[in-house]
């Protein structure tokens, strides 16, 4: 029997969070972890009232958040993980894990562009970067992508073979890179991205936004041997 767990970075989301909980579908997985990255909003007691499984994390960044949620999560074969800002949907859970469950990927990525956007869930400089990125990808690593998006699926025991460490926003494609190099068969699906509750502390700031996006392209180029 495989089991499945979904674990949830989320940082001061207390407003998102309940609703991200009520749209994962009955069964899709074994248990919900949410990593509580150094919230003050009371993320975590709204989480834990929702039923899921809430670990603390002080050390902030989405990286961080990600390895924590890595670590609590032992004895689990498939791991998803999704945003808890509301934008990805939970509702896209089984199709996200179908190729994997299937065995035709190694990783699969939740594409945005592919899928349906909800207005205004996108902003223009967030699409620029991330075509930037997916470019570098194709021309660096012959790697073909829409989209980096955060809702993904893997293995454990692969996901622990990267040996990731990127504490903040590099994580996302660190894990594509490495994997990459390790010729993980990648498969995208599309998926529905909604405009977030609240405002972003990635794209909804310019200064935000830049930083993101450095980050992104440095580990890409930081990543590129799977080191």
């Amino acid at each position: 029997m495989t089991r499945i767990a979904l674990i949830i970075p989320a940082q001061n989301e207390a407003g998102a969070i309940a609703e991200v909980l009520r749209a994962v579908p009955a069964g899709a997985v074994d248990e919900v972890v949410v990593v509580d990255n150094a919230s003050d909003d009371g993320t975590g007691d709204v989480a834990r009232a929702w039923g899921a499984r809430v670990i603390r994390e002080e050390r902030p960044g989405y990286g961080n958040a990600c390895r924590a949620g890595l670590r609590a999560t032992e004895g689990f074969d498939v791991l998803v993980f999704l945003d808890g800002d509301r934008s990805d949907d939970p509702r896209d859970l089984p199709r996200i894990l179908a190729p994997l469950l299937d065995g035709q990927a190694d990783l699969v990525i939740g594409s945005r562009v592919l899928g349906r956007l909800e207005p205004g869930a996108l902003p223009a400089h967030q699409r620029a970067g991330n075509r930037v990125a997916t470019l570098l990808l194709r021309l660096l690593y012959d790697v073909r992508l829409s989209d980096i998006g955060s809702f993904r699926a893997i293995r454990r025991e692969r996901l622990l073979a990267l040996d990731m460490v990127h504490p903040t926003y590099g994580w996302p494609v660190e894990m594509v890179v490495k994997a990459a190099a390790r010729h993980y068969r990648i498969v995208e699906v599309p998926i529905t991205y909604h405009a977030r509750i609240g405002v972003s502390k990635v794209g909804g700031t310019f200064r935000g936004s830049l930083r993101a996006g450095t980050t992104m392209f440095g580990a890409i180029l930081r990543y590129r041997h799977g080191a």
